[in-house]
Protein backbone atom coordinates (compact mmCIF):
# COMPACT_ATOMS: atom_id res chain seq x y z
CA UNK A 1 0.00 0.00 0.00
CA UNK A 2 1.20 3.12 -0.76
CA UNK A 3 0.85 6.50 1.52
CA UNK A 4 -2.41 8.99 0.08
CA UNK A 5 -0.14 11.32 -1.39
CA UNK A 6 1.80 9.18 -3.18
CA UNK A 7 -1.45 7.09 -4.75
CA UNK A 8 -2.49 10.87 -5.88
CA UNK A 9 -0.25 10.93 -8.22
CA UNK A 10 -1.34 8.34 -10.45
CA UNK A 11 -3.69 9.75 -13.40
CA UNK A 12 -5.69 6.57 -13.03
CA UNK A 13 -6.69 3.49 -10.76
CA UNK A 14 -7.82 0.48 -13.46
CA UNK A 15 -9.62 -2.45 -11.74
CA UNK A 16 -9.22 -5.30 -14.24
CA UNK A 17 -10.79 -8.25 -13.10
CA UNK A 18 -9.63 -11.91 -13.64
CA UNK A 19 -10.26 -13.30 -17.27
CA UNK A 20 -13.27 -15.71 -18.24
CA UNK A 21 -11.98 -19.31 -18.45
CA UNK A 22 -11.99 -18.99 -22.62
CA UNK A 23 -9.73 -16.23 -22.22
CA UNK A 24 -8.02 -17.99 -19.50
CA UNK A 25 -7.12 -20.75 -21.98
CA UNK A 26 -6.03 -18.48 -24.69
CA UNK A 27 -3.62 -16.79 -22.14
CA UNK A 28 -1.96 -20.02 -21.85
CA UNK A 29 -1.84 -21.31 -25.35
CA UNK A 30 -0.09 -17.65 -26.21
CA UNK A 31 2.53 -18.60 -23.41
CA UNK A 32 3.81 -21.00 -25.84
CA UNK A 33 7.30 -19.07 -27.25
CA UNK A 34 6.17 -17.20 -30.58
CA UNK A 35 7.24 -18.09 -34.02
CA UNK A 36 8.99 -15.76 -36.15
CA UNK A 37 10.22 -12.25 -34.68
CA UNK A 38 7.90 -9.12 -33.04
CA UNK A 39 6.21 -6.82 -35.43
CA UNK A 40 6.86 -3.09 -34.63
CA UNK A 41 3.32 -1.37 -34.82
CA UNK A 42 4.17 2.04 -33.27
CA UNK A 43 7.66 3.71 -32.68
CA UNK A 44 8.80 5.11 -29.51
CA UNK A 45 8.67 8.90 -31.04
CA UNK A 46 4.97 8.10 -32.16
CA UNK A 47 4.21 7.65 -28.08
CA UNK A 48 5.88 10.19 -27.43
CA UNK A 49 3.43 12.33 -29.81
CA UNK A 50 0.39 10.56 -28.71
CA UNK A 51 1.65 11.99 -25.11
CA UNK A 52 2.20 15.50 -26.23
CA UNK A 53 -1.21 15.48 -28.24
CA UNK A 54 -3.40 14.68 -25.36
CA UNK A 55 -2.89 18.19 -23.11
CA UNK A 56 -3.97 20.01 -26.79
CA UNK A 57 -7.28 17.84 -27.31
CA UNK A 58 -10.26 21.14 -26.08
CA UNK A 59 -12.77 20.43 -23.83
CA UNK A 60 -15.54 21.89 -23.52
CA UNK A 61 -16.46 24.55 -20.97
CA UNK A 62 -19.30 22.37 -19.15
CA UNK A 63 -17.01 19.42 -19.01
CA UNK A 64 -14.49 21.32 -17.41
CA UNK A 65 -16.98 22.75 -15.22
CA UNK A 66 -18.09 19.19 -14.12
CA UNK A 67 -14.67 17.90 -13.27
CA UNK A 68 -14.10 21.37 -11.12
CA UNK A 69 -17.28 20.06 -9.19
CA UNK A 70 -16.97 16.91 -9.19
CA UNK A 71 -13.68 16.66 -7.40
CA UNK A 72 -14.81 19.43 -4.95
CA UNK A 73 -17.96 17.78 -3.78
CA UNK A 74 -15.35 14.89 -2.86
CA UNK A 75 -14.81 16.74 0.03
CA UNK A 76 -16.02 16.75 3.16
CA UNK A 77 -17.52 20.16 3.89
CA UNK A 78 -17.29 22.01 0.63
CA UNK A 79 -20.53 23.91 -0.39
CA UNK A 80 -22.31 21.21 -2.57
CA UNK A 81 -20.98 18.16 -0.64
CA UNK A 82 -24.27 15.54 -0.53
CA UNK A 83 -24.28 14.09 3.16
CA UNK A 84 -22.94 10.72 2.04
CA UNK A 85 -19.19 12.62 1.51
CA UNK A 86 -19.64 14.12 5.03
CA UNK A 87 -20.35 10.63 6.54
CA UNK A 88 -17.78 8.54 4.62
CA UNK A 89 -15.01 10.15 3.64
CA UNK A 90 -12.19 11.74 5.44
CA UNK A 91 -10.22 13.68 2.39
CA UNK A 92 -11.72 14.08 -0.94
CA UNK A 93 -9.65 14.56 -4.46
CA UNK A 94 -7.30 17.42 -4.65
CA UNK A 95 -6.63 19.77 -7.94
CA UNK A 96 -4.77 16.87 -9.15
CA UNK A 97 -7.74 15.14 -9.08
CA UNK A 98 -9.20 17.84 -11.36
CA UNK A 99 -6.27 17.71 -13.59
CA UNK A 100 -6.78 13.88 -13.92
CA UNK A 101 -10.31 14.23 -14.64
CA UNK A 102 -9.62 16.78 -17.36
CA UNK A 103 -6.12 14.96 -18.67
CA UNK A 104 -8.64 11.51 -18.67
CA UNK A 105 -11.40 13.21 -20.77
CA UNK A 106 -9.04 14.43 -23.38
CA UNK A 107 -7.52 10.97 -24.26
CA UNK A 108 -11.18 9.62 -24.27
CA UNK A 109 -11.92 11.73 -26.63
CA UNK A 110 -8.94 11.22 -28.83
CA UNK A 111 -8.89 7.30 -28.79
CA UNK A 112 -12.56 7.70 -30.15
CA UNK A 113 -12.12 10.01 -32.87
CA UNK A 114 -13.58 12.75 -31.29
CA UNK A 115 -12.64 16.50 -31.74
CA UNK A 116 -13.52 17.91 -28.23
CA UNK A 117 -13.81 16.22 -24.61
CA UNK A 118 -17.45 16.72 -23.32
CA UNK A 119 -19.55 15.99 -20.49
CA UNK A 120 -19.74 12.22 -21.94
CA UNK A 121 -16.04 11.64 -21.52
CA UNK A 122 -15.46 13.29 -17.98
CA UNK A 123 -18.27 10.72 -16.86
CA UNK A 124 -16.48 7.69 -18.34
CA UNK A 125 -13.40 8.47 -16.48
CA UNK A 126 -14.93 9.93 -13.26
CA UNK A 127 -14.22 6.01 -11.28
CA UNK A 128 -10.65 5.61 -12.58
CA UNK A 129 -9.47 8.94 -12.03
CA UNK A 130 -11.32 9.66 -8.59
CA UNK A 131 -11.87 6.55 -6.82
CA UNK A 132 -7.88 6.11 -5.33
CA UNK A 133 -8.16 9.87 -4.61
CA UNK A 134 -10.96 9.59 -2.05
CA UNK A 135 -9.70 8.35 1.34
CA UNK A 136 -12.54 7.02 3.16
CA UNK A 137 -13.23 6.60 7.07
CA UNK A 138 -14.23 3.68 9.34
CA UNK A 139 -17.99 4.44 8.73
CA UNK A 140 -17.66 3.70 5.12
CA UNK A 141 -16.35 0.12 5.42
CA UNK A 142 -18.36 -0.57 8.44
CA UNK A 143 -21.40 0.43 5.91
CA UNK A 144 -20.44 -1.51 2.67
CA UNK A 145 -19.59 1.76 1.28
CA UNK A 146 -16.95 2.19 -1.93
CA UNK A 147 -14.76 4.97 -2.91
CA UNK A 148 -16.79 3.70 -6.34
CA UNK A 149 -20.20 4.23 -4.37
CA UNK A 150 -19.42 8.00 -3.34
CA UNK A 151 -18.45 8.76 -7.31
CA UNK A 152 -21.83 7.59 -8.47
CA UNK A 153 -23.74 9.27 -6.39
CA UNK A 154 -21.68 12.44 -7.22
CA UNK A 155 -22.42 11.85 -10.57
CA UNK A 156 -26.03 10.94 -10.02
CA UNK A 157 -28.17 9.80 -12.66
CA UNK A 158 -26.98 9.31 -16.05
Amino acid sequence: MLPEAQLDRFLLEVRIGYPSEGEEREIARRAAPAEGALERVVTAEEVLAFGRLIPRVPITEEALELAVQLTRRSRPGQPGAPADVGRYVRFGAGPRGTRALVLAAKAQAALFGKPVADLEEVRAVAHPALRHRLVLGYRAEADGVSADDLISRLLGPG
